[in-house]
């Protein structure tokens, strides 16, 4: 049970990069962007090339992955603001692009990673003192990292700018400011946390592979809703801490149901299923719970 526990909040943790990129443009924008599923896959096949075939530092390649991510954000900005096609075709576009990119970029349609040197493999070799858990309290500081930094920024002029964005559009306009300009770059910082989730999740699994990206909007969209839900806060410093808690719980939640929903019928194979289940409840329960609370009062 415990190493059920330590892998689901490593895997959460990991994931919740991710979907601190997702609550970017899904909370701060108002921009459904699916470009996520294939930067995802970007981070890893980079990561992965690098390291496999160039020798690369593993840390040096989190990097690098974030910068190529950031790159696939200003092209899905680009095709929205410059070539004004509407934000969800202009992802989907981004997307399907990518996973061409991706498989140029890999060779082929996975890479192993187990004979190569990974930050968890440094992190398991250094810190072997701490055991199982060395490699979750690795993955918690940059987390946490992450967070503090993303926290930071939507606090200095830049960040407040690019929120008000996404609040009132118009207003940001009147006061004279590119909108544009920000929508691209919210895109970029967006897709760069993802990609940088998706080279820490290669270099935690072992492997890259083209389609591992399937589903991380899904994932993405299921942290902000679980955690949004539990924490309801403006500060950005809850919002972005309900997300990590979101995906916590989702990543336990999916965990548990693989590893105990034989009971019910569920296989390994089921794991898009039951993530699917698992997102339609977190937007279900809260309309619910609402829609209770007004008939409550009007009663």
């Amino acid at each position: 049970m415990a190493l059920i526990l330590i892998h689901a909040a490593e895997q959460g943790l990991l994931y919740g990069i991710a979907a601190l990129g997702v609550f970017i443009t899904y909370r701060i924008l108002n921009f459904p962007d699916l470009t996520v599923d294939g930067s995802f896959v970007t981070g890893a096949a980079i990561a992965s090339s690098l390291l496999v075939t160039h020798g690369f530092d593993p840390f040096l390649v989190l990097v690098i992955a974030f910068a190529a991510g950031g790159v696939a954000g200003v092209i899905t900005g680009l095709l929205n603001t410059r070539l004004g096609i509407t934000d969800l075709l202009a992802g989907v576009l981004s997307m399907i692009m990518l996973y061409s990119i991706n498989l140029r970029i890999m060779g082929r349609p996975n890479i192993s990673l187990l004979r190569s040197n990974t930050v968890v493999r440094i992190v398991e070799r250094e810190f072997h003192a701490l055991g199982s858990v060395s490699v979750l309290v690795f993955i918690t500081l940059v987390t946490l990292a992450v967070m503090f930094i993303l926290v930071l920024f939507f606090k200095t002029e830049i960040g407040l700018v690019l929120r008000a964005t996404g609040d009132n559009e118009r207003m940001v306009i009147a006061q004279g400011v590119n909108t544009k300009r920000m929508k691209v770059a919210g895109l970029a910082l967006s897709n760069g946390l993802v990609a940088l989730s998706g080279a820490l999740v290669a270099q935690y699994s072992g492997f890259a592979d083209v389609g591992m990206g399937i589903g991380t909007i899904v994932t993405g969209l299921a942290a902000v809703i679980i955690g949004g839900s539990l924490i309801r806060s403006r500060k950005v410093v809850w919002m972005t801490t309900s997300v990590l808690i979101g995906s916590l719980i989702y990543r336990t939640a999916v965990m548990f149901a693989l590893r105990y929903g034989y009971v019910i019928g569920f296989q390994a194979s089921d794991l898009k299923l039951v993530t699917s289940l698992i997102v339609i409840v977190a937007l279900v329960v809260p309309a619910f719970r609402e829609r209770m609370a007004r008939r409550v009062k009007t009663c």
